[in-house]
């Protein structure tokens, strides 16, 4: 796959839950290789872009297509979506006691190569893998045996999302407000291990309020949402303004 061919392609999206327009003839295109920097107010529907493209089966596509690598993805189960290398990092990672972090690791990743027609790998051949992961994120080696992310911290929980990316060597990741809840040194530490796996052969969209995480990233692209469509793209420049002049004076 090359690079600057298109990853993602949305077109004239209209999105509604409970009968409640959400998102309204939106339109973004994604290169591989990029990251686009999705910002807007509470409730612009930046979030529920986010699930619609993972394939959330609370929100309903009313009109509009979705693609990824040229296919149709539109009405696509989520596992569909995940297998073909969509991720979807979430705000608030669920905890689930009793479910150890190696072996729900270890279980997406077999069931992704399964389903891809490659092959799956036993807990050693695992365990080796994951060990030179964890080193890219910065996680002690004990949260491996931990409940998922059950007793974690915020930045706990936003590291193990990275590293589920990372493990899954996701083609898409979609970070839904991964600096949410993080101190400076969080933050740091987890836009070091964003830089770290990106390259020119995956794609992210980071869904943020903040300046401080496009300082640390750089994005390509930085897009406003209001009211369920996307109102101005520009650079990181774009950013910038927003957070001088406010929202009100770009939408």
């Amino acid at each position: 796959m090359q690079k600057d061919e298109q990853i993602l392609e949305i077109s004239n999206l209209n999105v509604s839950v409970n009968n409640k327009i959400i998102i309204k003839d939106l339109n973004l295109s994604i290169k591989r290789g990029e990251i686009h920097a999705i910002m807007g107010k509470n409730g612009s529907g930046k979030s529920t872009l986010a699930k619609v493209i993972s394939g959330h089966p609370l929100y309903q596509v009313d009109k509009g297509k979705i693609f990824f690598n040229n296919k149709d993805i539109t009405y696509e189960e989520p596992d569909f979506r995940a297998h073909a290398g969509i991720f979807l990092g979430f705000q608030y990672p669920v905890e689930v006691p009793g479910v150890s972090n190696i072996d729900f690791l270890r279980s997406a990743y077999n069931s992704k190569k399964h389903q891809i027609g490659e092959e799956t790998l036993d807990p050693l051949a695992f365990f080796e893998l994951v060990s030179k992961e964890i080193q890219k994120v910065n996680i002690n080696s004990t949260f491996l045996n931990r409940s998922l992310n059950e007793g974690f911290s915020g930045g706990e929980k936003k590291k193990n999302e990275i590293l589920q990316m990372s493990v899954l060597q996701s083609e898409l990741c979609i970070l839904d407000e991964i600096d949410s809840g993080l101190d400076v040194d969080a933050l740091k530490d987890i836009s070091k291990s964003i830089n770290t796996f990106h390259n020119s052969q995956n794609s992210i969209v980071l869904i943020t309020h903040y300046q401080k995480l496009i300082d640390y990233i750089q994005p390509d692209y930085v897009h406003i949402m209001h009211k369920g469509n996307i109102k101005i793209s520009g650079d990181k420049n774009l950013a910038l303004q927003i957070d001088k002049y406010g929202y009100d004076n770009f939408v």
